[in-house]
């Protein structure tokens, strides 16, 4: 069968990943690793024995595929034009920066019969896929993502960035319209916010409570899942899941507390969990999940079939993170009229800074006179 003529678009830290994924595969021929950064382009390329390039239009005619690993607000304006050459796609998350972006694209690679595959590579984590063979019609969801700044992705926030992670794990187990959307967050460092938290009530009455830090100390990938016959606790680093099984008798309300026995009280003091709050831990094997992802790509590609993660379940997604993003930006921290709203309106300073606070201590005008 004929390789895939494919080239990676940014040559980032994610988009360096994908190019190596792709250069390994026996039925992919990495063509190009482009990058308007001759360092960037270079260093990858060579790594990979492949062509830099510094545009990707040039590639018009000679290609059937791209990895778009682009900076988000470029998304858009690239995958545009490649699948409107008729070009394959598989665009790191988030899709777009705006759901207006992300509906015109969406529509346009299905108008061009084309592949629109989207990387939330969380689908491909085996300890989510062990565990959601037991989370049928989930009525409530808590997830937890955070991580340190890693100066990466500067160019969007937190929801964007991190959380929007689960916002596409929790609109696939949930499977029904969103109702209302409740959320708040913070800029501690920029331009945009770094810590959010939502929560996401669904018509099928599910709740999903989202939080999402890329300012911690501590990194956290986790989410418990509750359901009317099951708990799952996920853990994405460890690659670890719990299920818990109520026994029928708990699922029946049949366990009756006060009319226990003395004897039954101390036998359930040690008992009440194996017996009837059951755990089974699912410890899962290591998987290069970026490398499935994009076999997923090519099989869609070749099959042809729809992908993991379509181009509109990655829109979907978009619009509940820009739903998400409107709240955010209109939370309003008190009562009072005219009071702090939206994410850098906390915490307020005291004194206006002057200019002159942008120069280091040593550099600030107070210090230049007592040196004098």
């Amino acid at each position: 069968m004929k390789r895939l003529r494919l080239a990676v678009i940014g040559a980032g830290r994610l988009g360096g990943f994908h190019a190596q994924k792709a250069a390994a595969h026996p039925d992919m021929d990495l063509v190009a690793v482009v990058d308007p950064v001759p360092a960037a382009r270079q260093r990858v390329a060579a790594e990979c024995r492949t062509q830099p390039l510094a545009d990707y239009r040039v590639l018009a005619g000679r290609i059937d595929a791209a990895i778009v690993a682009a900076p988000t607000r470029l998304h858009h304006r690239i995958a545009m034009d490649l699948v409107r050459q008729g070009v394959h796609l598989l665009v790191e998350k988030p899709l777009t920066s705006s759901l207006a972006e992300a509906e015109e694209l969406v529509e346009t690679a299905e108008a061009q019969g084309v592949i629109l595959q989207v990387g939330h590579v969380e689908r491909f984590n085996p300890a989510f896929a062990a565990a959601a063979a037991h989370l049928d019609h989930p009525k409530y969801i808590e997830a937890v993502r955070a991580s340190g700044f890693t100066f990466r992705s500067t160019d969007v926030g937190v929801v964007l960035d991190l959380m929007i992670h689960d916002i596409d794990l929790v609109l696939a187990m949930a499977a029904s319209p969103v109702r209302r959307v409740e959320a708040m967050g913070l800029s501690v460092l920029g331009g945009h916010e770094d810590v959010a938290q939502a929560r996401i009530h669904f018509e099928s009455g599910c709740i999903a409570s989202l939080s999402a830090s890329r300012v911690s100390r501590v990194p956290a990938r986790r989410m418990q899942v509750w359901t009317p016959r099951s708990l799952a606790e996920i853990d994405f680093g460890r690659l670890t899941a719990n299920v818990i099984r109520p026994s029928e008798t708990l699922l029946r309300r049949r366990f009756d507390i006060d009319s226990l026995s003395p004897e039954q009280v101390e036998h359930y003091k040690t008992h009440l969990l194996d017996e009837h709050l059951p755990q089974e831990e699912i410890h899962c094997e290591p998987v290069d999940a970026l490398a499935a992802q994009q076999a997923d790509f090519l099989d869609s590609i070749r099959t042809p079939r729809r992908p993991r993660v379509t181009g509109r379940q990655g829109r979907d997604a978009v619009a509940v993170a820009e739903e998400i993003l409107g709240r955010v930006h209109t939370h309003a921290w008190d009562d009072q009229a005219g009071g702090p709203v939206g994410p850098m309106a906390i915490p307020r300073p005291s004194v206006i800074p002057a200019p002159h606070w942008s120069l280091s201590p040593v550099e600030s005008p107070a210090r230049r006179k007592e040196a004098g």
